[in-house]
Order: C-alpha cells, then structure tokens, then sequence
C-alpha cells in the first residue's frame, strides 16, 4: 500500500472511512499486518505484559520502547509507526523532548502519550519540534493505580465533560490524533464529533474513526486466559494468523467491529 501518512488519516476520518490501527512489536507482525492493510502500527507498551510478563506496564523503559520500534521500522512496508512514550518518560518538557527524539530516531512517526489536559504544553512543544503526537484519553493503563484498577471512564455526566474538555484542549495544543480507551460508546462517538483529528478507539464503540487492538488478544492469546469485552477473537475459524490479521481488518472496514456486545 502507499505509504500512510497523517494526512492519509485525516482524509479518512473526512470521507467516513474507518482507520485500522493494530499493535506489533517485532518485523515480522509489522511486515504481515502491512500485507493486510494495516494503517497503523502501535508499539504499545502493553508489550511489558504480552511479551516480558509484567502485570502492568509500568517496567517498561525508553530503551524497551526503542529497540521495539527499530524491529517495526524493518519489518514495516508503508503503515504509519506510532510508538509510546513509557511511564514517567515525559513527566518534564525536557524528558518528554529526549524520549520522543530517541522514538523518531528508532522509526516512530509519531508518539503517544497518556493524560488530560495538563499535557498540553508537552504536546505543543513535541509538535512544535517536529513529533507529531497521539494523546490516549479515558483508561490510562500508566495511571492504573490512581484509577484503583482497569475501570471503564467517563460513566458519569461529571467525568464525561472533563474528558471531552481534554480532547479539546490537546487539539487545540496540537494533537495529531487522539486515542480513547475504555468509555462509553456515546462518549467515544461525542468526541469524534466534537474534534477535528482522527480518533482511534479501544472500547469506546464504532462511532469513532478507527479501532486499535493488541494482536496478542486479536489471536486470543492470554496468559490469564481471559479477554477483556471490548477484544475479539479473531483468530476462531481463520486457517493462519494473516487470515485473522485480516479479518479484523476487513470487520473494521465494514463497520462491523466492534459490535454492541464488544462496547460499554
């Protein structure tokens, strides 16, 4: 495919066409998610869990997150990289400049941060520096012992308004794309409206422009061996992991994932 670019993404939320953003860790799920149209790839830290073991990702380091996005960057064939920034590797301006430098210059195009409003001086200075930015919203895994645990966000009327007011407010500092997890469907769709950017969702219903999964639970791959409600298993009834790769791809398309049994 061509290469994806921010502006593929923003031509996409414009014509109605869902984005498909899927996690990959190494070259060769980078290289296999690009055969099946992946948009965009996410390095997520939630490889602190799926591959080192850890019951949150909290261990996870810049160092972790580069050497991960340098594997994407080899294995990937025209998606848009998108890389997280680990836990307190952006508590300052000048931490959130250094990692997100070494991210880029691992491969990312773009980085992601986790938090509200109050990052909106981060997010104008990385952009301002040439790092386009995805801002996470909702259930924040980094903040997990603040939030007493993974909880669904934004329930209550209260809640709902500060989230919305966020999204604003780090569109309007410069977020690229928002990332929204864990919330209410009519939130999710609320705030896609309400923005000019891309939003991608994870559990926040098929009202926004895009969907996001862990590949690790698109496979049905669990060390707990439980799912959370908002993950398919792709995989059931798929011959080869490119199949169901593809199937998520296509179900996202179509608009038919998620359905109402995946959303809150």
């Amino acid at each position: 495919m061509p290469d994806v670019t921010l502006t593929t993404l923003n031509k996409l939320k414009q014509s109605g066409e869902k984005i498909v953003c899927l996690t990959a860790y190494d070259a060769t799920f980078a290289h296999l998610e690009c055969q099946a149209g992946v948009e965009v790839i996410l390095i997520g830290d939630s490889l602190g869990m799926v591959l080192q073991g850890h019951d949150s990702t909290l261990p996870v380091t810049v160092d972790d997150m580069v050497y991960h996005t340098r594997s994407v960057k080899r294995g990937n064939r025209g998606a848009l990289i998108m890389a997280d920034l680990p836990f307190m590797s952006y508590a300052t301006l000048e931490q959130a400049v250094s990692s997100s430098t070494a991210l880029m210059q691992a491969g990312a195009h773009m980085v992601k941060l986790e938090g509200g409003g109050w990052l909106a001086d981060t997010v104008t200075t990385l952009t301002r520096n040439g790092i386009p930015v995805c801002a996470h919203l909702g259930l924040t895994p980094q903040t997990v012992n603040v939030l007493g645990g993974y909880k669904v966000q934004g329930r209550d009327e209260a809640q709902a308004k500060a989230l919305l007011d966020d999204a604003r407010k780090l569109e309007a500092a410069g977020a690229a794309m928002l990332l929204l997890e864990c919330v209410p469907s009519e939130l999710g769709a609320e705030v896609t409206r309400s923005v000019q950017v891309p939003v991608i969702g994870i559990g926040a219903g098929s009202d926004t422009d895009g969907q996001v999964l862990v590949v690790h639970d698109l496979l049905g791959l669990s060390i707990s061996g439980r799912l959370p409600r908002f993950v398919k298993n792709f995989m059931a009834g798929q011959p080869d992991v490119q199949s169901a790769v593809r199937a998520y791809v296509e179900a996202v398309k179509r608009v038919e994932f998620p359905s109402a049994e995946h959303e809150f």
